[in-house]
């Protein structure tokens, strides 16, 4: 549903995705990213913090469920159209904030960290992987982190518009820095589904999902 929100050393993340959100009056579906309904749907609800909520939906599904949402990203654009559909449909107690993650980051501890699809032009490694481990240290005890990322190119895109690392979840795990003695891996594999592209024609899309569990 979202990309990532982080910054080069021009500060152009807010710009880049303003520029993005703007230049069409809905972006994405307005349904919750299946990987995140998939790793959380039987999950008791608690408190969680969504970050790159974008246009909200998956926000918006886990207050549906129950779950005390903190939501979180880079573009006023984005946020405000997520504050609208949530109100209305009458959930009005979602805390919608505005953070280049590079930057800030939201405070507390929550039952879920959800980051769904960190990926931009506009991104660098080592910032990534910094929000990444903040993202961890969000976790409050007995929590889990859920982190979804593409794997690669979908399959309709015979030549990539730009060279991007898809970092495998070996590498984000690598990244997080995490104590053994301290979180469990829950889940660590590809899931593949169905995207067309487009122009409509049939393809797959490969993602990499990480489940971690805080002791």
């Amino acid at each position: 549903m979202t990309e990532t929100h982080t910054h080069d050393a021009d500060g152009t993340a807010v710009e880049f995705w303003e520029n993005f959100y703007q230049e069409r009056e809905r972006v994405w579906s307005g349904s919750p990213n299946f990987l995140l309904v998939r790793e959380i749907e039987a999950a008791p609800a608690g408190s969680a913090l969504d970050l790159g909520c974008a246009e909200g939906a998956d926000a918006i599904w886990l207050a549906e469920r129950g779950w005390r949402v903190t939501a979180v990203d880079v573009s006023e654009t984005a946020l405000g159209r997520a504050r609208a559909r949530a109100g209305e449909q009458g959930y009005t107690d979602i805390d919608w904030q505005r953070h280049d993650l590079a930057n800030t980051f939201p405070a507390g501890q929550f039952d879920l960290v959800t980051a769904q699809y960190l990926h931009s032009p506009v991104a660098k490694t080592d910032e990534r992987e910094e929000i990444l481990r903040r993202a961890a240290a969000a976790v409050a005890p007995g929590g889990q982190l859920l982190i979804v990322g593409h794997a690669e190119w979908p399959s309709w895109v015979a030549v990539p518009p730009h060279d991007v690392h898809f970092p495998t979840t070996a590498e984000v795990l690598d990244g997080l820095h995490l104590d053994p003695a301290e979180w469990t891996v829950e889940v660590d594999g590809l899931a593949e589904r169905e995207q067309p592209g487009p122009e409509g024609q049939p393809g797959v899309r490969k993602d990499n999902v990480l489940r971690i569990r805080r002791h």
